[in-house]
């Protein structure tokens, strides 16, 4: 492609310079290692490094130019072209690279503080459950017709985007499906897609480190309804019951689907409701009104927060033309989703459960769904992340302590910050209750005191790392999974469903 197209639409600060217009392109990088011949570079800031830094190694690898949103760096001496935003001048050159295949793929994007990875998968499940050759895009892996990518971002940059739809549409695909962080849409990751259905789940306090306001971190979400660039979603669904959803969620030219429970739709548009909700140990069984039509579903996934996340994905589908069958179908084939509510089962005489959950409000969500399976006691193991919003820690005690029986406080992924000082900052909340609690820094061996507090018909609640295989310390990422460390405890203390060497 020559490069006078790859650059329509984006937004130039400068001309061109001289000669390089009618230059072919042959691919586009915005990391200097994955540069080749005739490849245009995007040197744009990353989160611990600026990519001009890396203008001359491109060059020397056979970039035709540089990008940036910032002037020439001193000594450069190539071709450097000066845009008014960096990823967003990626986001509009990727498009045109790849042909615009958001025009023949139908792109679902799902929004929101939690619930977004459940619902994808489960909006996934349905379009495969219909007979669609999809791709997801999300917090624990990709996947694309059928094959299974580890996940770099939970939204990738816009040209891993493209390169991923453009992927999908060789092989035969016409649906994707992704999940859109608060992050994503702030940096013009998703920036000039067009997307047939964009879903909001709900938004509680989370990333405020980032975003330093609520008001600017919803700005972020509103984003994927009312873009900077493009035409709005043909389609939006939105979570009535969320106070953010029902007063300011919605897409102005957009058809509206709203979903929920409780509340009345607060305007015009389709209602998508859940009636007779039954929830246990098994999973969710509930009727769907869809207006038009009432049909009943089950779902091996449990917990009213589930509901929710169902309700979205009914009414994506719906935006589809999907059929109330295939609905049903899709629902129940997607079994279990990793980290969010994921029993671990080692035949033991209580239930331990890892979820994912991170703030405030999703804590209150989980111990809610535990505490709907009635259970004599819920035995709470939380912690908070380091190097973030550090106000939200007290939150998330009050959130474990206000609800649990037992609380174990521990470490999370503490990144530069000491433990112990992050502890602290969440004994603050836990102390405005009775609630018994203890504090164990080293996660193991909190994990290890939640399940030996435990007692027959309890249920033990791993919160915080869900389907992470990792923790950051101070000096990097260690091994570490819950669920692992959970089996590991379940079979020392002699739980397990293994038969015994001897076979008696």
């Amino acid at each position: 492609m020559k490069l006078k197209d790859l650059l329509v639409g984006v937004s130039l600060t400068s001309e061109l310079p001289l000669g390089i217009a009618d230059t072919d392109v042959s691919g586009l990088a915005y990391d200097s290692r994955k540069v080749g011949p005739g490849y245009l570079f995007f040197a744009f800031a990353g989160a611990k490094v600026d990519g001009a830094q890396f203008a001359a190694v491109a060059i020397a690898k056979g970039a035709v130019g540089v990008v940036g949103d910032h002037p020439r760096p001193p000594g450069f001496h190539d071709a450097w072209i000066q845009v008014s935003h960096g990823r967003r001048a990626l986001a509009v050159a990727a498009r045109n690279f790849y042909n615009k295949p958001d025009e023949r793929i139908a792109l679902t994007a799902v929004t929101g503080t939690n619930g977004k990875t459940t619902s994808a998968l489960l909006i996934d499940s349905i379009l495969r459950a219909a007979g669609k050759t999809t791709a997801l895009i999300g917090t624990i892996e990709y996947h694309l017709a059928g094959r299974i990518l580890p996940a770099v971002n939970t939204t990738p940059e816009s040209l891993d985007l493209f390169r991923m739809f453009h992927e999908l549409e060789i092989a035969g695909g016409t649906h994707a499906t992704l999940e859109a962080s608060s992050h994503a849409l702030d940096l013009g990751r998703i920036y000039a897609m067009g997307f047939h259905t964009a879903a909001f789940t709900n938004l509680s306090r989370d990333h405020l480190d980032y975003h330093l306001t609520m008001e600017a971190y919803f700005a972020a979400k509103r984003l994927l309804f009312e873009p900077k660039e493009g035409p709005p979603p043909r389609f939006s669904v939105v979570n009535m019951d969320d106070e953010w959803g029902r007063s300011r969620a919605a897409a102005a030219n957009s058809e509206l689907f709203w979903y929920g429970i409780d509340q009345k739709s607060p305007g015009p548009g389709r209602v998508v409701r859940a009636l007779n909700i039954q929830s246990s140990f098994e999973g969710l069984r509930f009727d769907v009104d869809t207006g038009d039509e009432r049909f009943t579903l089950e779902s091996p996934l449990v917990g009213r927060f589930n509901v929710y996340n169902i309700l979205l994905a009914c009414a994506a589908a719906l935006t589809y033309g999907i059929q109330a069958e295939q609905i049903v179908k899709g629902v129940g084939n997607l079994s279990r989703v990793p980290g969010r509510f994921e029993r671990v089962d080692e035949g033991q005489p209580f239930m331990v459960v890892v979820d994912y959950a991170h703030t405030d409000d999703a804590l209150r969500n989980v111990i809610a769904a535990a505490r709907g399976l009635k259970p004599k006691r819920i035995i709470t193991l939380f912690g908070c992340g380091g190097d973030r919003d550090r106000t939200k820690r007290p939150l998330m005690g009050i959130a474990a302590a206000e609800a649990s029986d037992f609380v174990v406080l521990t470490s999370d992924n503490p990144r530069s910050e000491d433990p112990l000082a992050i502890m602290n900052d969440a004994t603050i909340g836990l102390q405005r209750f009775d609630t018994p609690y203890v504090a164990e820094p080293d996660r193991e061996k909190a994990i290890h005191r939640a399940i030996q507090e435990a007692k027959p018909g309890d249920i033990v609640l791993l919160a915080g790392k869900g389907h992470e295989t990792y923790q950051v310390l101070r000096d990097g990422p260690i091994p570490f999974d819950d669920r692992e460390v959970a089996r590991r405890v379940l079979r020392g203390l002699g739980h397990s469903r293994q038969p015994d060497a001897g076979g008696n």
